[in-house]
């Protein structure tokens, strides 16, 4: 069970996917983990029942990280848990695995929103009028954060371009891959938008489920010198 309060992400299949794939993974006492946009802090408590020795949570939501640090605690796990956009609070940090499950869903416009709790409400879900808002950057600023060999493990989309991210992905030196994939009837945020995604041509009239994917992106060694599109798969 999961402690939630109101206006943060709801944990959906898409979570649970990244759960299992993170799973997966060989996780031990040194294995640093850092959860992005870590919500519930579903993901967290996942890394440290997997072995994770090192888990850091970041969210820009304040009852995001009150959130993740209840569950922490009730779960008896040992989480931190920061306050920040994106990756600001860990940028002098290095970590094996980062697993991200940013908003996505697609806005009805680019604006931001004030701060309060409009901010936070609409940061659970809402990225940009093509969903990329947030993804774009953190595939330009996640590979910084990794160590050598490290991975990071993101979720998304089809609707939002996974082939974009990979692009993006490769170009900073990362080789990246598929990992898991699967067809999902929409949640409630894009069920509520489904008559704007059909009049953008994003959805076929009439269609009411989406594929979700994980990208494994991982470093290959340094990345110095490497030159944007110089990285060949």
């Amino acid at each position: 069970m999961l402690f939630r309060l109101p206006g943060v992400y709801r944990p959906q299949r898409d979570t649970w996917l990244l759960a299992e794939v993170l799973a997966g993974r060989e996780l031990g006492p040194g294995t640093r983990v850092l959860d992005l946009c870590c919500g519930t802090g579903a993901l967290s408590v996942a890394a440290c029942e997997g072995g994770a020795g090192w888990v850091t949570a970041v969210d820009v939501s304040r009852r995001a990280v009150i959130s993740t640090w209840l569950n922490s605690k009730l779960n008896r796990r040992t989480v931190r848990v920061v306050r920040g956009d994106l990756v600001d609070p860990v940028r002098t940090l290095r970590f094996d695995v980062v697993v991200a499950n940013p908003p996505y869903s697609p806005a009805s416009d680019d604006s931001v929103r004030g701060r309060g709790r409009g901010r936070v409400l609409g940061l659970a879900w809402d990225a940009g009028i093509d969903g990329r808002a947030v993804l774009d950057r953190l595939c330009v600023a996640v590979p910084d954060l990794l160590a050598p060999g490290g991975t990071l493990l993101l979720v998304q989309s089809v609707l939002n371009g996974v082939e974009k991210s990979r692009t993006m992905l490769e170009e900073r030196g990362l080789r990246v891959e598929v990992v898991a994939s699967e067809q999902v009837p929409f949640g409630p945020a894009l069920a509520g938008r489904a008559r704007m995604l059909e009049e953008r041509g994003m959805i076929l009239p009439g269609q009411r489920t989406e594929r979700i994917v994980v990208l494994a992106a991982t470093d290959v060694g340094s990345r110095a010198g490497l030159r944007p599109g110089s990285f060949d798969e």
